[in-house]
């Protein structure tokens, strides 16, 4: 069975179900301040689902390596074993602090690639900074600086500087990003967590956001670029290292040049699907809602394809199992 020939038509609902497990297995427990409650959760909810799937799959982002996470850890492998041999990234709950503290964005995630065509980025930070679709190829770079960056946008979208938003994780870390920014005459838009969203909200004219900026989790930064990938947009991200055993981690992975920079093909190459759906409500998906009744609930999920670059809109009603 080709994996090219096959992905969209058979794992297009069924990449669907395996976020939208996810998503309600931990909407139980927004608001309710666990973080690994949550997680685990939806973890061991998209880790049954994914087992039903008739694939070979392999996992390269997940809930971290073999002795650090019970289930869905990178190298793992899930599926039935009979089918296309499939790369996966994946992501049960983007946000555990944003579903915890019952905020919004936070997602359930995943992403397919042929082998060997998804970055296995180790556990570390990366420096990242990204933009939708329908801009130039290269417009923005991290070698340069803040201001050159947002003024190259504004310049790209015919904005002025001042009319720019750009999309920051709010952490002590980024304050003199944030203060560049500003300095320059762009606005900021902080968000407390969930950077794969926060990308994705540069493709969204709805949210007005114009630019993303700053570093975070490096497997969330090549779950966003499977995202970009399908509809659009650029992406470059650099990881960051703090000492010698992140150092090492990579190394283990493969990576050898520490100071590449990986743009969205890099990280997320070749036919790319991708699925999230929404914990919480937020700017790209509704969140699990519940019938005021108590017996059935609602979920909204978008699978997208790179290679069609076509767009799904899931909303499915569901009886909900007591």
């Amino acid at each position: 069975m080709s994996f090219k020939s096959n992905i969209d038509r058979i794992y297009v609902l069924e990449m669907a179900r395996v976020t939208e497990a996810a998503a309600v297995a931990c909407s139980e427990l927004i608001g309710m301040g666990d973080e690994k409650a949550a997680d685990a959760a939806a973890v061991d909810a998209m880790r049954t689902m994914l087992n039903k799937l008739e694939i070979d799959g392999t996992i390269v982002i997940g809930e971290g390596e073999r002795d650090e996470a019970p289930m869905l850890f990178i190298g793992e492998k899930v599926g039935a074993g009979n089918g296309p041999k499939v790369d996966i990234a994946l992501d049960p709950l983007e946000g555990t602090t944003i579903c915890a503290k019952g905020m919004q964005n936070s997602l359930a995630v995943i992403a397919f690639a042929e082998g060997g065509k998804l970055l296995n980025a180790p556990d570390v930070y990366m420096d990242k900074i990204a933009v939708g679709a329908g801009l130039p190829k290269g417009v923005v770079d991290l070698d340069r600086s803040v201001e050159e960056n947002v003024k190259a946008v504004a310049k790209a979208k015919k904005l002025r500087v001042s009319d720019m938003l750009v999309c920051v994780l709010d952490r002590p870390r980024h304050a003199k990003i944030i203060e560049e920014i500003r300095r320059c005459g762009a606005r900021v838009k902080l968000i407390g967590d969930g950077d794969v969203a926060g990308v994705i909200e540069t493709t969204n004219p709805e949210t007005s956001v114009d630019l993303y900026m700053g570093s975070g989790g490096a497997p969330e930064g090549v779950l966003a670029a499977a995202a970009l990938r399908c509809i659009g947009g650029q992406i470059q991200g650099r990881l960051l290292f703090r000492n010698d055993d992140e150092r090492a981690r990579a190394h283990k992975w493969g990576i050898t040049d520490l100071d590449l920079k990986y743009d969205t093909e890099d990280m997320a190459g070749g036919d790319v699907l991708f699925a999230a759906s929404g914990v919480t409500d937020g700017s790209l998906l509704r969140g699990v809602h519940v019938s005021q009744d108590g017996k059935r609930y609602t979920t909204d999920t978008v699978v997208m394809r790179s290679k069609t670059e076509t767009v799904r809109w899931i909303k499915a009603d569901h009886k909900r199992n007591f």
